[in-house]
């Protein structure tokens, strides 16, 4: 056992079983956010390097024993979080865990077979959420298919809301436009709703005002309904069909996950793995899509697949620097969509420099459904976290609330509200209805509102205030 240096608790006591990617990630952003946390590993090395790095408490041994989890705590923790590389371990840590302590669980769970019984499972079981990264990189992937113009889309309110992010090419009709007059440049029912939330220049990230002007290579980031988007898009004069074909270079989950979305949506899928076996797994997996067993890094085989004509290009190998590499070729043979998923976080300011089109994170996108939940359980005011994204390599962060309360945020309009600067509120959904908010508009016990901000560490709807005003 490795003791943490200066053991502090503050916030929730919670015990991550697997230091892999996905579970340093959490160390290092659940340490942040003032928690607890006891790290549980068979790999000494790895406990001992987390230990050092972070300042945690670190425990050698199976997560899945009971004695292991005793030494962790079990009994005096919040919550449970297993994401080791195996399922049914991840599943029997929570289950040991809902039986000795009183705390709450979630599993990462990766597997096909699980992931179709993922209610099942959360219920029996009484876990708070089970995670499955490459599903979720996959629905990422796919909804960008779906509308080729957007570096990422993200949705909110229960699918009713998107967050689009796209890239401003020089001679639009936006570059020199300020956004209190988009008005005159993009039909007034868009723009009425629709909100310009954040816009990146020149590696800083800025929360707009009505002043602010855009210009061409900006990165903005906006909110609507799905209709809006595609509308707002088609008046800037972007394409907004979906691919029709796409090109995936490995077999994994993600790729089988990926593959079978976009079947559904119609679209041609075509999958390069060089492991026979798995080849012949996804052929039956998957009998609609069109698998080659060959090296998808092998330049004469994607040219002689088709790499030069696709409409879209994804690399999801397990190794970034192939990725990385594959989609830099796309860009250069093919007009191709394409997609980078990236799993270490390392050279970021390398990654950023290169056009890479859309870059997911998997090991983000678990995290962040996590930190949500563990904020809102942390909180026990009356807004809780129903939604967090982080954008802009973590700069800003876009929450989801739910308004259970009246309190002195509801029923004052919005322009009465003393809001912290760089801080804008993008939405309410009031009972199914999506108000783009204006400084006369109101926040109601019942809503969820979403803030974007480039603040961290909202907890409740509260922290939207200047307390200092």
């Amino acid at each position: 056992m490795f003791q943490k240096k200066n053991k502090q608790p503050s916030g929730l006591n919670i015990i991550i079983v697997g230091c892999g990617k996905v579970g340093t990630t959490l160390i290092e952003q659940l340490k942040k956010e003032g928690h607890d946390i006891t790290v549980i590993d068979k790999n000494p090395r790895k406990i001992q390097s987390v230990t050092d790095i972070y300042d945690v408490m670190g425990i050698v041994g199976n997560g899945a024993s009971y004695n292991t989890q005793m030494d962790a705590g079990i009994r005096t923790a919040d919550l449970i979080i297993a994401v080791t590389d195996s399922d049914e371990l991840n599943l029997l840590c929570c289950t040991v865990a809902k039986r000795v302590g009183d705390c709450a669980a979630i599993a990462r769970v990766r597997t096909p077979d699980y992931s179709n019984e993922t209610s099942y499972l959360r219920d029996k079981l009484g876990l708070a959420m089970i995670i499955n990264p490459e599903l979720e990189t996959a629905k990422e992937a796919s909804r960008v298919l779906y509308l080729p113009t957007a570096l990422e889309v993200s949705p909110f309110a229960h699918g009713q809301v998107e967050m689009t992010k796209v890239k401003i090419p020089a001679g639009n009709i936006l570059d020199g436009v300020l956004i209190k007059d988009l008005g005159k440049k993009i039909k007034k029912e868009i723009i009425d709703n629709l909100n310009i939330c954040a816009i990146e220049r020149g590696g800083e990230v800025y929360i707009p005002s009505g002043m602010f002007e855009i210009k061409a290579g900006d990165v903005i980031s906006y909110v609507s309904l799905r209709k809006i988007s595609r509308a707002f898009l088609d008046n800037m004069g972007f394409k907004t069909g979906r691919v029709r074909d796409t090109m995936i270079i490995g077999g994994g989950r993600a790729a089988y996950y990926l593959a079978n979305q976009l079947i559904h949506m119609g679209i041609s899928v075509k999958i390069i793995e060089s492991n026979l076996e798995r080849c012949e797994e996804l052929s039956i997996l998957l009998p609609k899509a069109v698998i080659i067993h060959g090296d998808g890094t092998d330049e004469e085989l994607l040219k002689e697949e088709g790499i030069e004509t696709c409409e879209s290009f994804v690399p999801l190998t397990g190794i970034d620097e192939e990725n990385v590499m594959l989609t830099l070729y796309a860009k250069q043979v093919s007009s191709a969509k394409v997609i980078t998923k990236i799993n270490r976080i390392t050279f970021k300011s390398v990654i950023q420099s290169l056009d890479l089109g859309s870059v997911v994170y998997p090991k983000y996108i678990t995290s962040e459904a996590i930190i949500a939940y563990v904020r809102a359980r942390n909180n026990s005011t009356s807004g809780n976290i129903e939604t967090l994204y982080h954008m802009f390599d973590s700069r800003v962060e876009a929450i989801e609330f739910k308004v259970t309360e009246d309190s002195e945020i509801t029923g004052t309009p919005l322009m009465k509200l003393k809001l912290k600067k760089n801080l804008l509120i993008s939405f309410i959904n009031r009972k199914g209805a999506i108000v783009i908010p204006s400084g006369t508009d109101t926040i109601e016990k019942g809503d969820s509102v979403m803030i974007v901000t480039t603040h961290s560490g909202f907890k409740n709807i509260h922290d939207i205030l200047d307390e200092s005003k």
